[in-house]
């Protein structure tokens, strides 16, 4: 039913790995900005940053098409910049202006984009999963062979709606990929401490659903996880759980001094299996590219996100009467 797999380094071009690298840097550079506009004073309510995940996402979108879906909670910002949402956009939301993505309203926990299919952005824990498994419906309603990822933590993974909404997707053979990020601490407590089981897509066999265990330090063995995941579900197998190994270098959110580890251990991390520097190693390595040609990415990149900071700063704020749009849906019969 469920199995280990470790992908092979292997079947990936000059140019995959080059935009890997440079979306993953995206990320890590957005957020470590949005750390520094947060103290600040320029970001306020909660800020959940995503620095050492950056594989996962990036991995997994790599076989999306158009009119699949993602899902996720509120460590959301990584998922946005990967499906393709506006750096300027996002970082204007974060900062409650009227220029970002939720007119400023959403913030950094509840933003969205139709355009992108990215439905959140969502604050209650493991609210997603359901609300996942019905735009899953919605396409199996459909008849198309559109996917959806409902991404949620090893904290959410023992709430008991995820559980409720497997049985419903088993029953009804919905095309969804479950991503459990499992950056091992939730919100403070140890997967060892919380947990019952050593891995946690093994609880999807009482349910049917086949699953497997993924390093999420390589966005390479991410991609062709996330490649297994999406052909099963588009060939109407129904849904598929990936349990992605990973690990975050900051606290749970901006307000979270993280003592229930040592800096030891994050260093560790840091220094021997940052997805990031993997990624750049290899491109080194196979001679794809040499250190000019990425330090001009970082400058890219650079760029990009200070553009986006400057925008937040000069976007004006929501209007008052703003508190009033956005509460209720017209409906015609």
């Amino acid at each position: 039913m469920a199995t280990r797999k470790t992908a092979k380094k292997t079947n990936v071009s000059a140019d995959e790995l080059k935009s890997y690298y440079r979306e993953m840097l995206l990320i890590r550079r957005f957020e470590e900005k949005a750390g520094q506009l947060y103290g600040m004073g320029l970001i306020g309510g909660f800020c959940h940053l995503y620095i050492g995940q950056e594989a996962v996402v990036v991995g997994l979108e790599a076989h999306t098409k158009e009119g699949d879906k993602r899902i996720t909670s509120y460590r959301d910002h990584g998922h946005m910049l990967a499906c393709g949402m506006d750096p300027n956009g996002v970082m204007a939301e974060l900062a409650g202006r009227s220029d970002g993505y939720s007119a400023g309203k959403g913030g950094s926990m509840h933003m969205f984009s139709e355009e992108k299919h990215f439905y959140g952005g969502n604050g209650i824990v493991a609210a997603q999963v359901p609300l996942g498994t019905g735009l899953a419906f919605a396409d199996k309603y459909k008849g198309n062979d559109n996917v959806t990822f409902a991404y949620f933590g090893d904290g959410a993974a023992n709430q008991g709606q995820v559980y409720e909404a497997f049985n419903m997707a088993a029953l009804w053979n919905l095309p969804v990929v479950y991503v459990i990020e499992n950056n091992q601490y939730a919100m403070g407590t140890s997967q060892q401490r919380s947990t019952s089981t050593p891995d946690i897509y093994t609880r999807g066999e009482a349910f049917g659903i086949d699953g497997e265990l993924v390093d999420g330090m390589d966005v390479i063995a991410v991609r062709d996880a996330g490649d297994k995941a999406i052909k099963h579900c588009r060939s109407g197998k129904g849904p598929y759980i990936l349990e992605i190994k990973t690990y975050r270098y900051r606290g749970h959110s901006m307000s979270d001094p993280a003592k229930y580890r040592t800096r030891e251990e994050v260093q560790k991390v840091r220094e021997e299996r940052d997805p990031i520097e993997h990624v750049r190693s290899m491109l080194l390595a196979s001679k794809y590219a040499t250190e000019d040609d990425l330090k001009a990415i970082d400058k890219e990149i650079k760029g990009i996100v200070n553009e986006s900071a400057e925008f937040a700063r000069n976007s004006p704020e929501p209007d008052a009467a703003e508190l009033w749009t956005d509460i209720y849906a017209e409906a015609t019969a």
